[in-house]
């Protein structure tokens, strides 16, 4: 009896092993999965702001700056490599539109161009979108966060290579706040 009971608990233990580390498997993936999905929210938003910036150009040509400021902005934000590069990108970016659409209330003409309205509208729904990814990114990292530092997984991530990793969100509360828009 003390032999089946000596060879059935490394068995058990091997098994849940094994279990755990499928789980951490599991979480990792979701969230490389989540950050996925943040991509491509944000390369197509990032493929309508050149035609955003064509819309307004014809209104607001003494605006070189600010349509500068946005194409700067947007070139950090496709070319961040961290979490943390891509948020400090984000809100850059985040800053630089909400001047442009400013200009449409400075410009009547342009806030009447249906074309300026389409492009403005589809952007709100990409931002919609960037959140609810966002949202479900974090959720996954929140998830494999909980796994990584909580005993007895802790005991097989490390070991095994699985690390916290980083929330995408904003840390400064003036990132928070609503951009100062001035001309």
């Amino acid at each position: 009896m003390k032999f089946l009971l000596l060879l059935i608990i490394p068995i058990v233990l091997i098994f849940w092993a094994i279990s755990l580390y499928n789980r951490m498997v599991r979480k990792r993936a979701m969230a490389e999965e989540g950050w996925a999905g943040i991509d491509v929210q944000l390369k197509k938003r990032y493929n309508l702001i050149p035609n955003l910036l064509e819309t307004v150009k014809g209104y607001a040509k003494h605006e070189k700056e600010t349509l500068s400021q946005v194409i700067e902005a947007r070139n950090q934000a496709q070319n961040a490599s961290t979490v943390k590069g891509q948020e400090a990108a984000e809100t850059q970016l985040n800053g630089a539109l909400a001047n442009v659409f400013a200009l449409g209330e400075a410009y009547p003409d342009l806030k009447a161009n249906q074309s300026f309205v389409n492009l403005q509208n589809q952007l709100s729904s990409i931002e919609g979108d960037i959140e609810k990814a966002r949202r479900y990114y974090n959720a996954t990292v929140r998830e494999l966060n909980i796994m990584v530092e909580s005993f007895p997984s802790s005991m097989l991530a490390g070991p095994f290579g699985f690390e916290l990793q980083e929330y995408f969100e904003l840390h400064d509360d003036a990132q928070r706040a609503n951009p100062e828009v001035k001309f």
